[in-house]
């Protein structure tokens, strides 16, 4: 591809998307620039401060365990008071658990932190998730979770440039700094960033019109289809975790040093701001199912071939394989969870989405390091490329009879407004009524979206 082309790719990847995104995307590039703690929390307690290596690993139990909580917490909030005040208060209680955590020194305190600092840190991702579903047109949504996703990991790549010899000099000013650029990022949010929550009241002219019941967590949990979908991204966050568990570990058995294990992760993040832009354009228009289903079978079967690496390069080609799935899957998953979501439990369903993440980095820890203690590390990499493998008939099930993909349409709520003659509906927003979700008749079985609005608990 030509340079010109590749130009062109990339305004056409940027191109059309609302200016209230763009500030959010700065806001998630400014957060992850500044996102390095948890990287060196575990060198830190150790090395530092002398803890053992049990009471490290039980620190960053604690804080997966927040962060399951603050999943469905955020979600909730994010629906219940609104997407802007829930991202700021998670941004700014975030900033103040990592300053905490800069001078805290009783290991019972530093427990206390890190559990606050999961809950925290993990709040505001619900809220960004579905505000991007509401501001977003939904033609371009798998675009926009791309772009932010792209934003995540170079935030991420440039981070871990700096922040290794900021550390070397004092962990107390890297823990400074982040908390200092998380709270740059709430300004951000507070200065630019508006309030995108979707208004329930439905209008009519001549006759009444009832609103429809709230969606709630049991309406979200009672919905097969949707809980599915959770359970197939839990499979897959399950193997995808085992590149920060049971890779390094097993380079390490096998006699590579530190810096090789860096080097090899390396390219995961590389791939990603190199091609993540270009391949959006790629993945946009392209069936999602197709899509989750291919790179389940990328990031499973990748995970699989490292059975068969011995050296540095075999290693790194195996991380390329599993990351061009993660780069399909991720904003693939995304938009399709803001399809499945009505507009007024956006927030719930991108909670419990976010949950499965947060699980999976709780199970696949104890996962894989059972396997590798009680059966070895093929065993555990066939058990990814299975994984991977169930979880790409699963996508495939999980799309049947799906319907199709919501219309295009103006993405500024619009009322619902009824002739008082014909009693037809007239013109209704897209984004706030999906098939079913305020129809007492669904048009097609499916997700929570498609629930009949009168079993939705009050």
């Amino acid at each position: 591809m030509s340079v010109t082309a590749l130009r062109r790719a990339a305004r056409e990847s940027v191109a059309g998307l609302p200016r209230e995104f763009w500030w959010l995307w700065t806001s998630t590039l400014v957060n992850r620039l500044g996102g390095f703690v948890l990287t060196f929390l575990a060198l830190y307690l150790t090395a530092q401060r002398g803890f053992s290596a049990a009471y490290a690993g039980l620190v960053a139990s604690l804080i997966g365990l927040g962060g399951v909580i603050a999943s469905v917490l955020g979600g909730v909030l994010a629906d219940r008071l609104g997407r802007r005040p829930t991202l700021l208060g998670a941004q700014l209680a975030t900033a103040a658990t990592v300053a905490v955590l800069a001078f805290v020194r009783d290991p019972v305190g530093i427990a206390v932190t890190g559990i606050a600092l999961g809950l925290a840190s993990n709040a505001s991702r619900p809220a960004i998730q579905a505000m991007m579903a509401d501001i977003v047109r939904p033609e371009d949504r798998v675009r926009a979770f791309s772009l932010n996703y792209w934003a995540i990991n170079l935030g991420f790549a440039v981070s871990s440039v700096y922040a290794g010899f900021l550390v070397a000099q004092s962990y107390t000013l890297g823990f400074l700094v982040e908390a200092g650029m998380t709270l740059a990022c709430a300004c951000v949010v507070f200065v630019k960033v508006k309030e995108s929550r979707p208004e329930r009241a439905v209008t009519a002219t001549g006759a009444d019109a009832a609103l429809p019941k709230p969606v709630t967590m049991g309406t979200v949990w009672r919905d097969r289809r949707f809980m599915l979908m959770v359970g197939l991204s839990f499979l897959v966050a399950v193997v995808f975790t085992q590149s920060s568990v049971g890779l390094p570990i097993v380079m390490g058995a096998e006699g590579l040093s530190s810096s090789d294990v860096g080097l090899v992760a390396a390219v995961n993040g590389v791939i990603i701001v190199a091609l993540q832009i270009p391949l959006t354009r790629f993945i946009e228009r392209r069936d999602p199912g197709r899509l989750l289903t291919v790179s389940s079978l990328l990031i499973g079967g990748g995970f699989g071939l490292t059975a068969f690496a011995g050296s540095l390069g075999t290693y790194a080609l195996t991380v390329a394989v599993w990351t061009l799935g993660e780069m399909v899957n991720a904003p693939t998953q995304s938009g399709l969870v803001a399809r499945l979501a009505p507009a007024e439990g956006r927030g719930r369903c991108q909670g419990v989405y976010t949950m499965s993440w947060s699980a999976a980095a709780l199970v696949a820890p104890l996962a894989g390091g059972w396997v590798l203690d009680s059966a070895g590390a093929r065993w555990l990499w066939a058990g990814c490329a299975a994984l991977g493998t169930v979880t790409a008939v699963g996508y495939w099930l999980l799309m049947r009879g799906l319907p199709g993909q919501e219309p295009a349409g103006p993405v500024a709520a619009a009322p619902r407004t009824v002739d008082p003659e014909t009693m037809n509906p007239g013109v209704v927003d897209p984004k706030d009524v999906r098939p079913g979700a305020l129809n007492p008749r669904p048009l097609a079985p499916g997700p929570v979206s498609a629930a009949p609005a009168e079993n939705a608990p009050a």
